[in-house]
């Protein structure tokens, strides 16, 4: 009886040194490298848009580890999808950042999914880069906003439009998806055009839910209210909704010369799947057109194509398309790897310390730059005219980079807001 005890017990003391040998194995694998977490919707509304910002992360991380990683050590990434599911997005980012132990995370498309992370973030202490053009009135210690603030984007597109070259519109339909960004937006730009001495009866503003189909009715809008005068359409429409949108436009022959439509959320990917030749001339204003001609865009876009291909991505390998968030997400994880290198470390405030002032010559043809403090990029703005092929001629763009205003001069208040985060 005590032999097969002394037996059993040996017998479990192996097993058990196996267990910790292996244990210790995979925790010194996981210490020589990096982890990334990549927050994007893989599934659901926003798909269409998100999906490729995943593989931008991924291209990104191969491109980093080719080179010898940060650090030394490679990058690791962490794909979740929270599908379109804005709770779900707070559980994925606690799951990334508490189980996976990720060092950063990049991801979100819309501000809900976003404004759902934020809490997690900073209780955590974590780091969100957000790719994509957002409403401002935030500013967290915890993200850096790689995308437009209103001044980067909607403010120059409204201005445009009021202007002689964009065709002096008098009257504006603010159209969007029913969520934070479309809603603050519209309020400030409802308060610019007062400025401007726009009335409230020369502003129709309308929303709809994510994943709305039959815009039918609403275009009839549109084109009802435009007979009272020059007439623009500033669309914050995001998603999958945009399809049915343009469509819609196409089959009620709205044209650019009659009513202009400028866009905030439409890019080259949700045009895919769009007959764009009754499109043409209808305007995007974003900070990156693939477009755009410069040598550091030829090479993003042959390293996305060969990306695309030697991935087999659905879609992009036959035709493959750059876009604005996706120049965003490239310039904010090399960025990140640049204050990771300069602070020697991926603890969360030394590398928020290194990032003030990184610099990135970016695909736009501009060298933008992280502001000192107030964790947005200074970023150019260009506005685009869709061409028969789903692509843009830009035709307005800025000198240079423009500083972000995170706080809204148009929102009464926001004078008295500090131009950086609080500490933490």
């Amino acid at each position: 009886m005590n032999i097969t005890r002394r037996r059993a017990g040996k017998a479990l003391s192996a097993v058990a040194l196996g267990v910790m040998a292996l244990g210790l194995s995979s925790f010194a694998q996981a210490a020589d490298t990096i982890k990334v977490g990549v927050l994007h919707s893989l599934s659901g509304t926003m798909a269409i848009s998100e999906t490729v910002l995943k593989d931008t992360v991924l291209m990104a991380i191969e491109e980093i580890n080719a080179k010898g990683g940060v650090m030394g050590k490679k990058l690791e990434p962490v794909v979740v999808d929270p599908a379109s599911d804005w709770p779900l997005f707070a559980e994925k980012a606690r799951q990334l950042i508490t189980q996976d132990k990720v060092a950063v995370v990049f991801g979100c498309w819309t501000s809900v999914s976003r404004k759902s992370v934020l809490p997690v973030f900073e209780e955590l202490n974590s780091l969100l880069f957000y790719p994509v053009q957002y409403e401002g009135e935030e500013l967290s210690k915890n993200v850096f906003y790689t995308g437009a603030a209103p001044n980067q984007q909607a403010i120059p597109a409204v201005e445009y439009l009021m202007s002689k070259e964009g065709g002096a519109a008098k009257r504006f339909v603010l159209l969007g998806t029913d969520y934070v960004y479309p809603r603050t937006t519209n309020k400030i730009l409802r308060a610019f055009l007062h400025s401007k001495g726009v009335k409230d009866s020369d502003i129709l503003e309308t929303y709809t839910p994510f994943g709305h189909s039959d815009y039918q009715t609403i275009v009839a809008d549109i084109k009802k209210f435009s007979a009272g005068g020059k007439t623009a359409v500033v669309s914050t429409i995001n998603g999958d909704s945009n399809v049915p949108f343009y469509k819609e436009l196409g089959n009620a022959g709205l044209k650019a010369s009659d009513v202009p439509v400028v866009a905030f959320s439409v890019g080259e990917e949700e045009l895919r799947g769009v007959d764009t030749k009754p499109l043409v001339g209808h305007l995007a204003a974003w900070n990156y057109f693939m477009s755009v001609k410069n040598p550091t865009n030829t090479e993003f876009i042959k390293k996305w194509s060969a990306y695309a291909q030697a991935k087999k991505l659905p879609g992009q390998s036959t035709k493959p398309i750059t876009n604005d968030p996706m120049e965003a997400t490239y310039i904010g994880i090399n960025m990140w790897k640049q204050a990771v290198e300069k602070a020697q470390s991926t603890d969360t405030d030394k590398v928020i310390a290194a990032m003030g002032g990184q610099t990135f010559k970016a695909p736009d043809g501009y060298t933008v730059k992280m502001d000192e403090k107030n964790h947005h990029l200074h970023k150019p703005v260009l506005i685009g005219e869709v061409k028969a092929d789903g692509q843009f001629n830009v035709v307005w763009k800025t000198k240079g980079p423009i500083k972000a205003q995170p706080w809204s001069p148009y929102i009464p208040g926001n004078d008295k807001k500090k131009d950086e985060p609080e500490k933490m």
